[in-house]
Order: structure tokens, then sequence, then C-alpha cells
């Protein structure tokens, strides 16, 4: 399927009803997503720069212009758009620039958004030039053009649409072209978060899943998260499991630093991959500096998955250099891993 249609509000429809919901419909059991502004934690200048351009257009009567959020995966790109949506009391169509193969996929999306729907797709940058060429009239027009038979006998054909919003998110915002990067009217950048913004969501989905956490817990918990919501609320349902099944229910700080061990997690947040990824550097390429490609081989991962998941929060945390010879190690990281640092070399 190459797009999902979501109404607003409807994460709190009743589970229990006398109806009976195609399976594709349904709601989830359980959202840990924010659906309004006010319950959104983190990132301030974001939100208040969406709190203004939504209470504008609402008083316009228009539909909100066009927004691209870009940022490292699991800082509430996604979440952003159902709440744009929400606020906006519209429909929210939900797609992927992977799943946009064709220029038609892309049409027949458009020609069934209402006027004030919410169009989001996630990945744009991996939109294909075919189907990026049909979005330039789609967002500056509201148009898309059709062309009918080859040749002497091509006849073009313009097509109104109802006016939308198209809400972008990107991790590589650099790979996405200027042409169209150029028509979002507002242009935003997520960052990592702070603990304390980390440990105000652990609190708040402790409480969705009736939980008890205690304030060092969720402290532990947002120190191992690197400052990414998605990675807190993972890691806190699987402390929940180890707290129910080890423990009596209660999340307190030792069952969050055994549950974590289990999981691989660091006193840092550095995963098992993390930390070969470091060890490649260090102990096969003598610190670096190394290229993402052979880092990649020499791992066996792609390097599109240690650019995008991988290396963000290590750069953020000075673990890693990026220069323009390659990745090297820096001395942070090899006191993170009890290494020895390199020895300086006299030429």
């Amino acid at each position: 399927m190459a797009e999902m249609m979501l109404k607003p509000g409807s994460g709190k429809q009743a589970i229990v009803s006398g109806a009976s919901l195609a399976m594709d419909e349904e709601p989830e059991l359980l959202s840990l997503r924010p659906e309004r502004l006010d319950d959104y934690v983190g990132q301030p200048e974001v939100i208040e720069t969406l709190r203004i351009a939504i209470e504008a257009a609402k008083k316009r009567g228009e539909p909100l212009d066009h927004i691209l959020f870009h940022g490292p995966p699991g800082l509430g790109k996604t979440t952003l758009a159902h709440i744009i949506a929400g606020e906006m009391g519209s429909r929210l169509t939900v797609t992927s620039g992977p799943a946009l193969e064709k220029g038609g996929d892309l049409i027949g999306i458009l020609t069934h958004l209402e006027e004030g729907d919410v169009l989001f797709v996630d990945e744009i940058h991996r939109t294909s030039k075919t189907v990026e060429e049909f979005l330039y009239p789609a967002m500056e027009d509201f148009a898309v053009d059709f062309v009918f038979d080859k040749g002497i006998h091509a006849r073009s054909h313009r097509f109104h649409l109802s006016r939308f919003s198209l809400v972008g998110a990107t991790t590589r915002v650099g790979l996405l072209s200027a042409p169209l990067r150029d028509r979002f009217g507002i242009f935003r950048s997520l960052d990592f978060y702070s603990e304390d913004d980390l440990v105000r969501i652990a609190r708040r989905s402790a409480s969705l899943l009736e939980v008890s956490i205690d304030e060092d817990a969720a402290l532990e918990l947002a120190r191992r998260s690197r400052g990414t919501p998605r990675i807190i609320n993972r890691l806190l349902k699987r402390v929940r499991d180890y707290a129910e099944v080890k423990g009596d229910g209660t999340i307190t700080r030792p069952v969050v630093q055994a549950a974590l061990a289990l999981e691989g997690v660091d006193q840092e947040g550095l995963t098992d991959l993390d930390r070969r990824y470091l060890k490649t550097i260090i102990e096969f390429y003598d610190g670096g500096p190394v290229g993402i490609e052979a880092i990649s081989a020499t791992l066996q991962e792609e390097s599109d998955t240690l650019v995008d998941v991988v290396e963000p929060y290590l750069l953020k945390t000075g673990m890693v250099l990026r220069t323009s010879a390659g990745r090297r190690a820096s001395e942070r990281a090899y006191r993170h891993l009890n290494l020895t640092g390199p020895q300086r070399r006299l030429f």
C-alpha cells in the first residue's frame, strides 16, 4: 500500500464497539504519540513556529504552508505530521518516498485529497525524479499536468487539485534537490533532546503504560536514550517487561541498569553496533581516518544504516570526527572502550 489515510483524533476511538472494522482501520491499542502541540515535549522553537503558522492559517481559512522537517530518525517528524493534521482538523494521508515509484502513484493520492488535507511524505529525499516533477506544480499551483498520446498527437491537460498541505520528512536533507527544497514554506531542523526533556517523556510514557517509575530510573533511561524519544519509549517497554518478570513491577534505577545490560545498551546509550563501529575504526584502521564504505564493508552493514542510524549520535557526542579524509575515532571513544589511544607518529 502506498498510502494510509487517518482521520483527526482517530487514535482515541473506542476500542470496544458494536461495529466491526476492517483490519487496516482498527485503532492501535495504545499509542505513546502526543496528539496536540500542548502535549509535545521538546523542540520549543519548532513548536512555537508551528503554533503561529497553524493559528494564522486558521484565521485566514487557508491550508497550512508546506513544511519540511529534517533530522536523525526518531526525533518526532512523523508525530508532528499527525499533530498538524489534528490541530488543523484535517485528514492525514501518509506515504513515503520509496513507495512512490511512478508518477501515477502520486497522482492517485493527490487527486483524492480534499480541501485542507495534509499529505505526509516520509523519507522524501528518496522520491524518484519522475515523481518529483509532478510535485512541483502540485505544491505551487495545486495542479498536475497529464500528457495524452505520444508524438505529434500528444496533448496536455491540467487537472486542478484541492488545496492541501505537504509535510515532508527527511534524514538526509543534503540529498533533497534544491527545486523541491525551495518549495517548502516552513523548513525546520529537529535536534537531539536534552536529558530533562527525555525524563519528562519517560514519565509521561510510563503514565500511559500504567507503570510506576521513580526519578532516578527516569534519569538513567534518559542518559541511555541517545537524545531520542523513540529510543527512550522502546527501552521503557523493555525495562517494564523486566520489572514485571524479575521484580515487583516498579521501575527503579537498578532495574533499568539490569534490563539495559541485557539489551546491550551501555551507560552512554551505545549499542553493540555502535561499539563494533568504533572498534572497527580503532582496531582495523588504527583510529582512522577511514572512508564510510571501508567501514561498511568490514562490518558487513549497509553504509546508509551507518550514516543515518549510527553516526549522528556518535558525531553529536564527539566520539567520531568526520574529516575530509574520512572518519576518525576521538580520544573520548578510546576512553569509553577502555582502549589505549593512538601513539603519536614522528615523520
